[in-house]
This record gives structure tokens, C-alpha cells and sequence, in this order.
């Protein structure tokens, strides 16, 4: 990807933030229902997904979150053949209180479920996460897609680090995808 891409995207993500600062609220606020937040529940309930993309993200929290410090995550995706083929894990991006990026981490099989694949091919995909839509609230969508665009030299990386450590500890792939005791397989902090 070409640096001006990323700094474009920076740019966008800091044009959203501003515009949901300036209107009173913020990433989390438009993704989160008013009558409070509940551990583990995907936000939206369904999940968003763009047909024409095939990117898919919801947002959870954990009972850990505080000790992770942050206050949950988006996780992302990509359905490669539609909403008929499973989903892609590309990133979980952790954010704070305020809807700001704090780390970038990739997750064991078990965790999300859906198809694996390699980090090449997982990475061949990064350029497909493109969320247009007005649901749940446009602007998030545009800042995450932009997050996506923005860190993608990052998760390039941290996917290839997650196969690394997966080649590592494990002799057979579908085992240490499976094993609850690996959970968060590769992690960027940011801040």
C-alpha cells in the first residue's frame, strides 16, 4: 500500500473523530446502545456486513477489557464468496473509553470461528474491508474501514507473526487453533 493511502486514511479517521466530537458523541457512543453495555454481546447484535464488500465487523467487550486496557474491540472480517462463505478474521482493534485506537491484535481460530486462512491469503483480502454503509452510523463505518487502510502495513505484519507463532508451537495446525489456552496470537500496542 502507498504511504499516501495510509495518509489518507489517517486522515479520514481523524475527519470522523472530529465530526462525531463536534456532534456530541463518538465512535463507541454511535456503536453502542444507550441502555448500557452488556460483556460478550456483539454490538450491533447482527453483525454489519456489506454485500458489496463482503467486510463484516461487530464490537464486544470482555470481562477483562479495564486489565487490557482498553474498553473492547471491533473485530473485522471479510466473507471472500458472500454472506454464504465464511468469514475471514483480519484484525481485532481494541480501542478506549473514548473510541481510540490502543492496540491491533490478531485472535486463535476458536475465538471467532469462521474459515483460516494463511497470512498471505488473509492479508490478500485487507484491501476488500470497505464498509459503505449508513448502518449503524456511517461515519463509524468510514473511520473503520479507515483504520483498516490506515494500520494495514501493521496487520500485514501481525498476521505473519500469528502463523509464525502458530508454526512455533504446534506440529498440527488444527489442534493449536482449537487450544483455549492461546487466545491473542500476535499484538501492536499503540498507545
Amino acid at each position: 500500500m502507498l504511504d499516501d493511502a495510509r495518509d489518507r486514511a489517517a486522515q479520514e479517521m481523524a475527519y470522523c473523530e472530529a465530526i462525531l466530537a463536534k456532534s456530541g458523541t463518538s465512535v463507541l457512543r454511535k456503536t453502542l446502545p444507550s441502555d448500557g453495555l452488556v460483556t460478550w454481546k456483539h454490538y450491533p447484535e447482527s453483525d454489519i456486513y456489506d454485500t458489496a464488500s463482503g467486510a463484516q465487523w461487530y464490537y464486544h467487550c470482555h470481562d477483562d477489557s479495564d486489565e487490557l486496557g482498553e474498553h473492547g474491540h471491533f473485530h473485522c472480517f471479510v466473507r471472500p464468496d458472500g454472506k454464504e462463505s465464511g468469514p475471514c478474521h483480519l484484525i481485532a482493534i481494541g480501542v478506549d473509553a473514548r473510541g481510540r485506537v490502543t492496540r491491533l491484535f490478531t485472535v486463535n481460530q476458536w475465538v471467532v470461528g469462521g474459515d483460516w486462512y494463511d497470512a498471505d491469503t488473509t492479508n490478500g483480502l485487507l484491501d476488500r474491508f470497505n464498509v459503505e454503509l449508513v448502518e449503524p452510523d456511517y461515519l463509524v463505518n468510514r473511520w473503520l474501514t479507515a483504520v483498516v487502510t490506515r494500520y494495514e502495513k501493521d496487520i500485514v505484519r501481525l498476521n505473519t507473526e500469528r502463523d509464525h507463532r502458530l508454526a512455533q508451537l504446534g506440529t498440527d495446525e488444527g489442534d493449536i487453533r482449537s487450544d483455549r489456552d492461546l487466545e491473542v496470537i500476535s499484538e501492536l500496542r499503540l498507545s
